[in-house]
């Protein structure tokens, strides 16, 4: 919950250094497969750069104690060059889900699949 809740929405960086551990692996939704907490943070900023109020809204959550499952819905609006297309101002949203590893508190890897192509098609990038 304050992955998305305080990181992903926030951008709070502070809380992504408390609770992601220092060698993260985080493959994203767009497909880019990131190596600890700094590529993740220019990663994050990177988006929230390309979407204003980015969004990642937790429609269901499954939890183990080492383990969580995630579906959600992510939203933006398209201000800046993202996947190549620029700016469109329109409000772009699309459903994902992702899977976490959680080892001495710390999210130790994070694996996300999202809608590439509803993406693609509210963009106009056919």
């Amino acid at each position: 919950m304050r992955f998305y809740g305080e990181v992903w929405n926030l951008a709070n960086e502070t809380v992504a250094r408390e609770i992601l551990h220092p060698a993260l692996q985080f493959r994203s939704s767009l497909g880019s497969e990131l190596q600890g907490v700094d590529e993740f943070l220019r990663y994050m900023r990177e988006l929230h750069s390309a979407l204003a109020e980015y969004r990642c809204i937790i429609d269901e959550l499954v939890t183990t104690e080492s383990r969580a499952a995630a579906r959600m819905t992510f939203s933006g609006t398209h201000r800046a060059v993202w996947l190549g297309v620029p700016a469109t101002g329109r409000v772009i949203t699309w459903a994902g889900a992702a899977f976490f590893t959680v080892a001495q508190g710390q999210i130790t890897r994070i694996w996300v699949l999202g809608d590439i192509d509803v993406i693609k098609r509210q963009l106009g990038h056919v």
